[in-house]
């Protein structure tokens, strides 16, 4: 190890095997550019809530991924519609990074920490104060507003809770990272200092995205939308599902979902008994093959259900689908949306309204082959020039460097 090279430490409950947009690749980016790189994770078992396959859950396991030290501690696996279960799943890692670090890691210079959950961002809070290591908080979600806007959690008391705990963890935390400007200004509004702020759009997992591959892995001729991600209460994919229902006798239409979550059972169901032989649901697939899949399809999709928070929000997959060179069907409102029409890189859609989504689909439908790639390409050369891992990770060593 040389010694001018500062040590970093990743706390992200999900890493590689698991799909997450701040994992191995980061972290091998991140050691290209100067820094020692380790990781404290959990047992991957996102999104299913089942341990992966090669893997053993114990109280510890230590591991080597192209070159990155990767510490893996206990937590319960599971990620469903339970209360409890989820809590405990959330809780369990805490507690053990916590012990972790505390007792068994050797000081870093930083710890960059992945939200969600919050459970993480308290972990790293108390590690600050207790072995005065600053941390960089990295928000993908706004607590409490999610948990409300999913209907995970109504209770008013634990909601203003989770309010103050996020409060905490936004104090002690040295910077802050948002993935829109949206986000910066609600923080500020919430009293946290602009200074501390630091806008970074996601990336994709670019290891995985190779656009010239044309395999058609979903076997049809017909015009075929895929969705490929978390089938959660956020995505409401129940819209587009009854959109499918509206264009179900049109049979040069072909939907596509891949993935896995929550509402998982709930979405085969609705598909069943509809009787929709336009839609097929098939099980998630690693990140390494996702490729193939983003590129039999003639184009993407992507919705949040119409809530304020998610007017603020980027999904991740729309980084995903912009570098994969594909048309997108946008249904999320404010800021995701912006990103479609600053590129050209799709359509708009109204979210959570079926009628809106059907529209959107039939009107791609209707284009040539020429008229979706150029779309596709725009957004593509839109994600490379403004959305890159490079630019993204050029930002972040200037954090690290500054702390």
């Amino acid at each position: 190890m040389e010694k001018n090279r500062k040590r970093i430490v990743i706390l992200n409950q999900w890493f590689d095997p698991e799909p997450t947009f701040k994992g191995l690749l980061f972290a091998k980016e991140l050691n290209k550019s100067g820094f020692d790189v380790e990781v404290v994770t959990g047992f991957p078992n996102y999104p299913g809530g089942k341990i992966y396959d090669g893997y053993k859950l114990s109280l510890y396991k230590k591991e080597i991924i192209d070159g990155i030290k990767v510490h893996r501690v206990y937590l319960f696996p599971s990620h469903d519609n339970s209360k409890i279960k989820r809590i405990m799943n959330y809780g369990s890692f805490a507690f053990t990074s916590l012990i972790f670090c505390l007792f068994f890691m050797k000081k870093p210079k930083a710890i960059y920490v992945y939200h969600p959950p919050l459970t993480t961002g308290i972990t790293a809070a108390i590690l600050s104060k207790l072995r005065g290591i600053p941390f960089v908080y990295d928000i993908q979600d706004l607590w409490p507003d999610t948990l409300k806007s999913t209907g995970m959690v109504n209770n008013k008391r634990i909601l203003k809770l989770v309010d103050k705990l996020a409060s905490f963890v936004y104090r002690a935390a040295k910077s802050i990272v948002v993935l829109s400007e949206g986000f910066k200004v609600e923080l500020v509004n919430r009293g946290v200092s602009s200074n501390k702020i630091n806008v970074i759009y996601n990336w994709a997992d670019e290891r995985f995205i190779e656009p010239e591959m044309q395999e058609n892995i979903c076997h049809t001729k017909a015009f075929n939308l895929l969705y490929a991600g978390n089938f959660g209460m956020a995505q409401e994919l129940s819209a587009l599902i009854e959109a499918a229902e509206i264009l179900k006798e049109n049979k040069n239409i072909k939907i596509t979902l891949i993935g896995d979550g929550a509402e998982k059972t709930k979405l085969v169901e609705q598909v069943k008994e509809k009787e929709l032989i336009n839609v097929e649901v098939l099980n998630s697939v690693p990140v390494s093959q996702i490729s193939k899949y983003l590129n039999s399809a003639d184009a993407l999709f992507v919705h949040l259900k119409d809530d304020p928070l998610f007017r603020i929000t980027i999904p991740g997959k729309t980084q995903a689908y912009l570098a994969a060179g594909k048309p997108i069907i946008m249904g999320v409102k404010g800021a995701a949306s912006d990103l479609i029409k600053e590129s050209e890189g799709g359509i708009l859609v109204e979210s959570s309204k079926p009628e809106s989504i059907a529209d959107g689909i039939q009107l791609l439908a209707n284009l040539d082959y020429q008229q979706l790639k150029i779309m596709g390409e725009k957004g593509r050369e839109y994600y490379l020039q403004n959305l890159s891992v490079k630019s993204g990770v050029e930002k972040f060593t200037r954090i690290f460097n500054s702390l």
